[in-house]
């Protein structure tokens, strides 16, 4: 599920998968702003087929705490 994640970040944001691994910061790294937030949420969303509350994203800082959250809510 790792390298799929990875995967779906790099395609929605447009950048390179080298640039991201489990420990890559989604805002300190990336530069992530609001709105690229909100489009990888909705990217999860549909894959997955879950809801990620709004409270919940703020959590959401790396991607292994995003891979965590999603094997969580995704059976």
């Amino acid at each position: 599920m790792k390298e799929e994640i990875i995967s779906l970040i790099a395609q929605t944001l447009e950048i390179s998968k080298e640039r991201i691994n489990e420990n890559t910061n989604l805002i300190s790294d990336l530069k992530l702003e609001s709105l690229d937030i909100v489009d990888l949420v909705a990217a999860f969303e549909k894959k997955y087929k879950i809801e990620i509350l709004d409270k919940d994203i703020k959590e959401l800082q790396t991607v292994k705490d995003i891979i965590k959250y999603i094997e969580e809510k995704h059976v």
